[in-house]
């Protein structure tokens, strides 16, 4: 792939290599103002209950992170911290 528009990253989804996990769909993108390069790839972060009470904070992943650009997918190498998922779930009968 040579060249890429700002729409067409809006279409691929991000993909963290470290752990696999899907992190969404790009919304935004940094660029610097005086040399005109892009910084990072803005990426909204996960809603919380149902999305009634808003989301958790973007992902901002710079350019130095981004490891491939493919067709569909955009892989990067993002240390993100999140809980780890609950196991179990309790019942309360």
């Amino acid at each position: 792939m040579g060249r890429c528009r700002i729409v067409d990253l809006r279409c691929k989804e991000v993909i963290n290599i470290c752990d696999g996990c899907r992190l969404g769909f790009p919304c935004d993108v940094e660029v610097d103002a005086e040399s005109g390069r892009l910084v990072a790839v803005v990426v909204p972060g996960p809603s919380r209950f149902l999305g009634l009470f808003g989301r958790e904070e973007d992902y901002v992943i710079g350019w130095d992170r981004i490891k491939r650009i493919g067709d569909d997918v955009i892989l990067v190498d993002y240390e993100c911290h999140r809980p780890p998922p609950l196991r179990e779930r309790r019942r309360f009968w």
